[in-house]
């Protein structure tokens, strides 16, 4: 495969480095500080309430530390989350956005962004909130099995599921299916994310491989950190992709300007991801993406940083006129060795009906010849049952466009 150019350069590549954090401040040094009653200080909402939405100044809520701080002049003219993340060091940098976001902390009696510049003589009175206790339950949500044995299993994860329980999805999710699928899963990922050797995002559908017991647990850990892992997934991404094939090892760090996204940054992680066309659609191209890491949103931002995001990514894309709810995003493929007889194992998934449908919509409308491979590639895939019109009127806007 042969290296692909990239020129385009995202703003967030450009953004200044992370503010230091002094190692000796500290929680304790924060509570020294805590106001006595109280009182003024806001709790985070919860996690149901809109963020958009300030919370009251006498909500009801469990803290781990409340303060009221006055800016000294050693701190004056910074950012009220590197002004928190000074104070908090045990924390992260999202979690203190986050919560500045939810209007946890409040400078001058207000609610602020977090990017806010705090000086002298300002009041940040605040809330840590005490972390929610969340646990796995088994739950009876079918699973796609497509392998089991005493070591392992093999799940197709459909679009819409998260992979284990967090914060604001204590439920749901695939983990609580494979608690009442199994009793036997792996727990060195800790009691959230028992099995789990790598994830896939809330609405990326596809192929996973889940460890049954921690001797499985490490040597599949070990093979995919040694990237003897094949990954392989589809992607519809928007635009005209002209180079047939080519690959990004741009670097992904967390987004200095949204917390909740990820970006190609130069002080990033090292990220390499290949991709082929498939098929092109004029205002889509149908990608095969191969990754040698793992990172955090990986295939969607180095699509966004080539200049064709993933086609109804709702983080980083801009509409979503074919109706996907959700980026046309499957992991097809997996290839790993046994953990226990070293034998390759390869599985390959078929779209989800509802990404079939969009696909053959784009086909019918533009009239796509399929070479060989791509056609043996679609026989494999199921038929789907039926195409929604709104889809349909969707493709034949986007073709006109």
């Amino acid at each position: 495969m042969t290296e692909g150019a990239v020129t385009r350069e995202p703003a967030a590549a450009a953004a200044e480095q992370e503010a230091e954090r002094p190692a000796a401040a500290g929680l304790q040094a924060a509570a020294e500080r805590s106001s006595p009653g109280g009182d003024s200080v806001c709790a985070a909402p919860d996690e149901q309430q809109a963020a958009s939405e300030p919370c009251s100044p006498d909500a009801e809520a469990e803290c781990l530390v409340m303060s009221e701080l006055r800016v000294t002049a050693e701190q004056n003219e910074g950012r009220l989350d590197a002004f928190l993340a000074r104070l908090y060091p045990d924390l992260t940098r999202s979690y203190l956005r986050k919560a500045i976001l939810e209007g946890a902390f409040l400078l001058n009696g207000s609610q602020a962004k977090a990017g806010a510049a705090v000086k002298e003589g300002d009041t940040v009175t605040g809330c840590i909130p005490e972390p929610k206790k969340i646990s796995a339950e088994p739950q009876n949500i079918p699973l796609d099995v497509f392998y089991e044995d005493r070591d392992l299993l093999v799940v197709n994860k459909p679009r819409g599921m998260v992979t284990h329980p967090a914060a604001g999805t204590p439920d749901g999710t695939l983990v609580n299916a494979l608690l009442y699928h199994t009793k036997d899963l792996s727990g060195i990922a800790g009691e959230l994310r028992p099995g789990i050797i790598h994830r896939l995002d809330k609405d990326t559908s596809g192929l996973l491989v889940i460890a049954k017991n921690d001797r499985s647990h490490q040597a599949l850990s070990a093979e995919l950190q040694a990237r003897h892992f094949e990954k392989r997934y589809l992607a519809l991404v928007e635009g005209n992709v002209v180079q047939d094939e080519g690959t990004i090892t741009q670097p992904i760090g967390r987004s200095r300007r949204d917390y909740r996204k990820m970006a190609v940054r130069p002080n990033g992680r090292e990220a390499v991801t290949h991709y082929r066309v498939l098929e092109r659609f004029g205002r889509y191209t149908l990608l095969e993406i191969t990754i040698e890491t793992g990172r955090t949103h990986q295939i969607r931002v180095h699509m966004l940083h080539m200049g064709h995001p993933v086609a109804g990514d709702p983080l980083y894309g801009k509409e979503d006129p074919l109706h996907l709810e959700g980026q046309f995003l499957h992991a097809r493929r997996l290839c790993f060795d046994h953990p226990s007889t070293g034998e390759r194992m390869c599985f390959e998934a078929p779209l989800p009906e509802k990404l079939q449908e969009v696909l053959d919509q784009l086909r019918r409308r533009i009239g796509t010849r399929q070479d060989d491979g791509v056609a043996d590639e679609a026989q494999t895939l199921p038929a789907p049952n039926g195409t929604p019109d709104e889809t349909a009127a969707a493709v034949q806007q986007t073709d006109e466009a």
